[in-house]
C-alpha cells in the first residue's frame, strides 16, 4: 500500500463540547480547585478564541455533572469538585473523558514520556494532552523528551463508522466529515507538541501511520507501563452536516469507557500491558502506512 497524504482545511476553534471537557480536566486534576471561582467568561472567551455562547454552553455542561455551583448573578460560578465516583479506586473503568486526561498527566511526570495510541480520530488524546502541555509551558513539569505515535484509519477506506444509517447517498458527506476532523485534531495536536521544541527545548516527535481497518476499539499505552483500553460502542444518532440532519451509525469516544491495566497491577494486567505493547508494534511496523497530515 502507497502512504496517504491527507488534507486539513477549516478552523480550529474549539466546540462547547470540547471547551468543557478540557474545564472539566482541570477540575478533575485540581488545577481549578474545589470552592475556587470559575474563570470570567470574558477569560474563557480570550483563551479559547470562541464566542461567548460557547463558553455558556460549556458551563452548562459542567453545571449539569454537578461540578459547578448555582449561578448568582454578576458572578462566576464556584468549583464544586469533582463528580462522586462513589468511592472508585483510580483504575475502575471510567468514561474517557473523566480518566484520559489524569491519566496522561501522570504519565508527564517521567522524565522520558513515551504515549502509543490507536482510535477513529485523535479527539480524545488532543483533549488529554491540553493540561500537561501548559504545565510544561509554565516551567511545573520538566520531562526532557516526548515522543507520540498514533494509529488513526486510512483516509480511502470505506469505513465501518461513522457511516449513513439510511441513505447511502450521504456517504461521500459524512466520510468528507470524518476525515476533516481526524486531519484537523491530528495536526492540531502535533502542532502543540512540536511548539515545546521551540519554546522549552524539549526533544518531541511525533508521528502518524494509517490503519488498512476500521478499529473496533481505542488502546493508549503509556510509558510502556499502563494500558487504557476501551471499546467503540456503535450508535445510531443524528447529526447535522452541511446544514442537513444525517442519521449515522457512529461511536462518540469520549464517552467510552476506559479499562486501565498496569505494569505494576499483578500478573494478569503485566500481561495485558506486554501483549498490548507488541500488538501496536506489530501493526505499526507491519501493515500500517505513512500518514501526512496537511494543514
Amino acid at each position: 500500500m502507497t502512504p496517504e497524504r491527507g488534507a486539513t482545511n477549516g478552523t480550529t476553534k474549539p466546540s462547547s463540547e470540547e471547551v468543557a471537557d478540557i474545564l472539566r480536566e482541570r477540575i478533575l486534576t485540581g488545577v481549578l480547585k474545589t470552592g475556587a471561582s470559575m474563570p470570567t467568561q470574558a477569560q474563557l472567551v480570550e483563551e479559547f478564541g470562541v464566542e461567548r455562547g460557547a463558553i455558556r454552553k460549556a458551563v452548562e455542561h459542567l453545571k449539569s455533572e454537578g461540578m459547578l455551583t448555582a449561578v448568582t448573578r454578576g458572578a462566576p460560578p464556584r468549583i464544586a469538585g469533582p463528580p462522586p465516583v462513589g468511592g472508585e479506586a483510580d483504575d475502575e473503568p471510567q468514561q474517557t473523558a473523566a480518566l484520559l486526561g489524569p491519566k496522561i498527566l501522570a504519565a508527564f511526570g517521567a522524565p522520558e514520556v513515551r504515549i502509543d495510541a490507536l482510535c477513529l480520530t485523535a479527539e480524545s488524546l488532543a483533549l488529554a494532552l491540553a493540561e500537561p502541555l501548559q504545565r510544561i509551558r509554565s516551567g511545573r513539569l520538566t520531562p526532557r523528551s516526548v515522543k507520540v505515535r498514533i494509529l488513526l484509519p486510512d483516509r480511502r477506506l470505506d469505513l465501518a463508522f461513522p457511516r449513513p444509517a439510511d441513505d447511502a447517498e450521504d456517504a461521500a458527506q459524512v466520510h468528507e466529515r470524518w476525515l476533516h476532523l481526524r486531519n484537523i485534531q491530528g495536526a492540531a495536536m502535533r502542532h502543540h507538541l512540536l511548539a515545546m521544541r521551540s519554546t522549552r527545548h524539549l526533544d518531541v516527535e511525533v508521528t502518524f501511520r494509517a490503519l488498512p481497518f476500521t478499529p473496533p476499539v481505542k488502546i493508549y499505552l503509556l510509558n510502556d507501563a499502563e494500558a487504557l483500553f476501551a471499546y467503540y460502542t456503535v450508535t445510531r444518532r443524528e447529526e447535522q452536516i452541511d446544514g442537513s440532519p444525517v442519521q449515522l451509525f457512529d461511536v462518540l469516544g469520549s464517552d467510552s469507557t476506559l479499562f486501565t491495566f498496569n505494569g505494576d497491577g499483578g500478573v494478569r494486567d503485566e500481561a495485558f500491558v506486554a501483549q498490548s505493547s507488541m500488538w501496536f508494534e506489530g501493526l505499526w511496523t507491519t501493515v500500517a502506512t505513512d500518514l501526512n497530515l496537511e494543514t
